[in-house]
């Protein structure tokens, strides 16, 4: 009787035993990286709670991000305002000022390269980190991210990286895209619902994506579609002088031109990418226009993202990663399939072009040139009495408005629209719109 308690005892260690160590190998196959001394990012099994000596937050279920098909992120430009504005007054708050800071995931492989790209972003943006710094630090405990992939339901054919988007954040820093302190979230957000137009600026001040206009406005296919006349306000608002179009013809340029806008037309397939001469007068169209410029094709995403990348390649010199993560965190789902492939692959003629562009303009300048502000398009084409020799006839025009192809067929635009009109609204438990932002105000002045 005496030696079977004692085996019952001994039974009773070993399972004490063997839960303690389960216990103890749980947080070694967590991971904690040290980001400051009281900031800490960590990669969990399972939820945490605060202590009296660290202060525990997570976002998972906060910070959604909307998909198309595959595409799980980088979360978008209001997302990573409000987890600044979140995890800034957490940092500047005198109550936690003792405790530490942890920052965590407990999500799937997603969830934890978003809440990556969102603490490694806030090191470049408000911790003086390099990207290559901050992307360091969050590998530094051998811990691995999945790649970012485009909005569509195929094989992945371009990956983009978490150091891919920091890198972006920091040229955006660089260029005065990204500035948090003139920054509306509740603009932001209204404006790239597609009841409210489906936009969203790319560079503020010079290029607009937007979803294509309508000839009128109605619900198709679950999407609301908007005439051109709902956006001229907005436009003329924020000083849009020209408006560009992708997509074959869906409404009446004049509608545009008679309220004193620029219009043209550079159509290619939906879902393809745009030939040379494509690219050289998109380019030409850009670097001469007066304002801001509207660029739209079906949904606003594929070929105005593709167009928009080799502006910013050009004049900018990003990196095609670069240009397609800035692009996605402005405008999620922009840039798909091949696109990606065709941005990378002129990356490097376009960096040529922008070098040989900016000489010119040097030079220029240096012998006292006046700087030639409208470049004639195709000048090869126009005639003396300023016709231009291809132009089509009104017949080939009524040909191509009413081509029934793209107006009735269901293309990978309207898929597109369709999904995002879709989506449910967002729940308002992250909102800190004024407050936060009266926060970023007073951390930008200290």
């Amino acid at each position: 009787m005496k030696r079977k308690s004692e085996r019952r005892r001994a039974e009773s260690r070993k399972k004490r035993c063997a839960a303690h160590n389960s216990s103890e190998a749980a947080p070694n196959s967590d991971i904690y990286i040290e980001i400051t001394d009281q900031l800490y990012f960590a990669i969990l099994k399972q939820k945490i709670k605060s202590t009296a000596e660290r202060h525990c937050f997570c976002i998972d279920e906060e910070l959604a991000y909307e998909n198309f098909y595959a595409d799980f992120g980088p979360l978008n430009l209001a997302m990573f305002y409000r987890f600044c504005c979140k995890l800034t007054k957490k940092l500047k708050s005198i109550t936690l000022s003792r405790k530490k800071i942890i920052f965590y995931t407990c999500g799937d492989q997603k969830k934890q390269v978003n809440a990556a790209y969102l603490i490694g972003s806030y090191a470049v943006m408000n911790l003086n980190m390099s990207p290559e710094e901050a992307y360091s630090l969050l590998v530094s405990r051998n811990s691995t991210y999945i790649p970012f992939r485009d909005a569509s339901f195929g094989t992945c054919m371009y990956n983009l990286n978490i150091l891919d988007c920091l890198r972006a954040v920091h040229k955006a820093l660089q260029y005065g895209w990204l500035d948090f302190s003139n920054f509306d979230v509740e603009e932001y957000e209204h404006y790239e619902r597609a009841e409210n137009g489906d936009l969203n600026w790319i560079i503020p001040g010079k290029f607009l994506a937007f979803s294509g206009p309508h000839p009128k406005s109605k619900i198709e296919n679950g999407y609301p579609l908007h005439a051109p006349e709902a956006y001229i306000p907005y436009f003329r608002n924020h000083n849009v002088t020209a408006v560009v179009r992708l997509n074959k013809k869906m409404y009446d340029a004049r509608r545009f031109t008679e309220s004193g806008f620029e219009h043209h037309d550079l159509f290619f397939v939906d879902g393809s990418t745009p030939n040379d001469s494509i690219v050289r007068k998109f380019l030409n169209i850009c670097e001469n226009a007066e304002g801001a410029i509207a660029v739209h094709c079906k949904a606003g995403l594929g070929r105005t993202g593709t167009l928009i990348g080799c502006y910013m390649m050009k004049h900018y010199r990003l990196t095609a990663a670069e240009a397609i993560a800035w692009i996605r965190i402005c405008r999620p789902g922009s840039i798909i399939g091949p696109q990606q492939n065709f941005v990378e692959e002129k990356q490097n003629s376009l960096w040529a072009e922008g070098d040989i562009f900016r000489e010119k303009m040097q030079n220029e300048r240096e012998n006292g040139k006046m700087a030639v502000t409208r470049i004639l398009s195709g000048v090869d084409d126009i005639t003396i009495n300023g016709s231009n020799k291809n132009r089509p006839s009104k017949k080939e025009e009524m040909e191509l408005y009413n081509d029934e192809e793209e107006r009735n067929g269901l293309t990978q635009g309207d898929k597109l629209r369709a999904l995002k009109s879709k989506r449910q609204s967002r729940s308002s438990t992250v909102k800190c719109s004024r407050k936060a932002k009266s926060i970023w105000d007073f951390i930008v002045t200290q």
